[in-house]
């Protein structure tokens, strides 16, 4: 009753993860049940649960961190924070959800690179859901341009850029932020919105070529760092 409790909202793949996690604290109960019977029409079990309780300190230390992947597990199927073919960021690894067990997780990068993520990894570190509200995200490109440049035709010339990419989405619009002056540069941000984030470089590369392309039909210069130095000889 309190395993259909629990997971009655979840779905078919999810409820037969927990009816493995429930069958083994069912075994649980029945030895502690055989137990106690033996112990209640006489039979001296003082040994057993003494050497029981060394074994299962003994278990739970060497396998602390298998329960806590397994208890994580629970609290992700319970929770449905993670959902298959969402979009994850752990630690600096991304990859897209291709299974989730009561003991790891298994992800796919872009490289089709498997990833398997131990569950307890979610509690003890910040988890990036790219996907959660929705498949579109916001990206970026960052560049300079010298000083001096018409920063409005830098501008026009980034937002053209963005636009006639074909994954680029018409809305929100893409938008250029003046980010700073830097050292040897004004700093600009195209940002754009795309419908697939997990192969998001390969548009934004496609951005930087024609961003380089129409930066050198309109003469506008990306500069690169320099250094005044002064030799003072006495």
């Amino acid at each position: 009753m309190l395993r259909r409790l629990i997971s009655r909202k979840l779905p078919s793949d999810d409820k037969l993860k927990f009816k493995a996690v429930f069958s083994y604290a069912t075994w649980f109960s029945y030895v502690v049940i055989v137990l106690v019977t033996l112990h209640t029409v006489g039979v001296n079990v003082t040994g057993i649960f003494a050497a029981s309780a060394a074994l299962l300190i003994g278990i739970g230390l060497a396998l602390q961190t298998l329960f806590q992947d397994i208890i994580s597990g629970v609290f992700i199927l319970v929770d449905q924070s993670v959902h298959v073919g969402d979009i994850i960021e752990l630690d600096g690894k991304i990859g897209r959800v291709e299974e989730i067990k009561l003991r790891t997780t298994r992800a796919v990068t872009i490289d089709n690179k498997v990833l398997v993520i131990p569950n307890h990894l979610y509690l003890t570190n910040s988890l990036y859901n790219w996907t959660q509200n929705g498949t579109t995200t916001r990206e970026s490109v960052d560049v300079g341009v010298a000083y001096g440049s018409d920063v409005q035709l830098v501008k026009r010339l980034l937002i053209e850029a963005a636009k006639g990419h074909k994954d680029v989405l018409e809305y929100p619009a893409p938008a250029v932020l003046f980010t700073e002056f830097g050292d040897s540069s004004l700093n600009f941000r195209i940002a754009f919105t795309l419908n697939d984030s997990f192969n998001a470089r390969i548009p934004k590369s496609d951005i930087r070529f024609e961003i380089d392309r129409l930066f050198r039909e309109n003469n506008v210069s990306i500069p690169f760092p320099q250094r005044d130095i002064h030799i003072i000889q006495k």
